[in-house]
């Protein structure tokens, strides 16, 4: 999640916290970079202050709602501004939850948790079914068409973070970033490593359709049609 704070003192413990709570985060200080960090890489999740320097949270929030890309992008805003009025405006805008400073931080990651329920269920429910393959993150397990698939730690990352985004064509670079971190450094080849075990993997029999497809020059995709 991409956390934009002014108050540097908060940003750090809202790092702290959320980083304990299994959370990858990106911290940024104003606006104008909360749009740019948006729109190179769109995060699962923003908390957004209302008083950033350069473009307020509440503009940031409006533009946001306005591009397609980032119109359903769940949005958490943190103010201190208690008024209903205050409120309103904020939710109105697009946000889709408000939470009042100062507050306890496990009422934002109950908020947090709630928000991303409702908005993008495959983030933390514990068991996803895309076609004949169930990934079940509590157990650790894998099953394709009633058959147990068995998964290096690496392979079960890849395989819930395509699970995650259906349909959708991810680069070398961007599965590197989602699965493996934008601070960990490893070669783009190393992806087309783990496709191949996880693809292998997948294949429980000579029936069973290979999941993961090749776009020339563009990466991989899960597709289960």
């Amino acid at each position: 999640m991409l956390v934009a704070e002014a108050e540097q003192a908060l940003a750090a413990l809202l790092h702290y916290n959320l980083d304990k709570e299994g959370y990858r985060v990106d911290l940024c200080g104003d606006g104008d970079e909360a749009l740019v960090r948006v729109a190179e890489k769109p995060p699962d999740l923003l908390v957004l202050d209302w008083t950033l320097p350069g473009v307020s949270g509440i503009e940031v929030c409006r533009r946001l709602r306005q591009r397609p890309a980032t119109r359903n992008l769940p949005i958490i805003m943190v103010t201190a501004r208690a008024d209903e009025a205050d409120r309103v405006r904020g939710l109105d805008t697009g946000a889709d939850d408000y939470i009042v400073k100062p507050f306890m931080m496990s009422e934002l990651c109950a908020r947090i948790r709630a928000v991303l329920r409702r908005i993008r269920p495959g983030l933390v429910e514990d068991r996803i079914r895309r076609g004949d393959i169930v990934i079940d993150r509590s157990a650790h397990r894998v099953r394709r068409a009633g058959k147990e698939v068995h998964l290096g730690p690496t392979e079960f990352r890849l395989l819930d973070y395509l699970m995650q985004h259906p349909g959708r064509v991810f680069s070398r670079e961007q599965l590197l970033d989602g699965v493996w971190g934008s601070e960990v450094y490893v070669e783009t080849r190393t992806v087309d490593v783990h496709i191949g075990r996880l693809r292998r993997a997948l294949a429980v029999d000579e029936a069973a359709a290979d999941p993961i497809r090749t776009v020339r020059s563009a990466g991989y995709a899960l597709d289960l049609e």
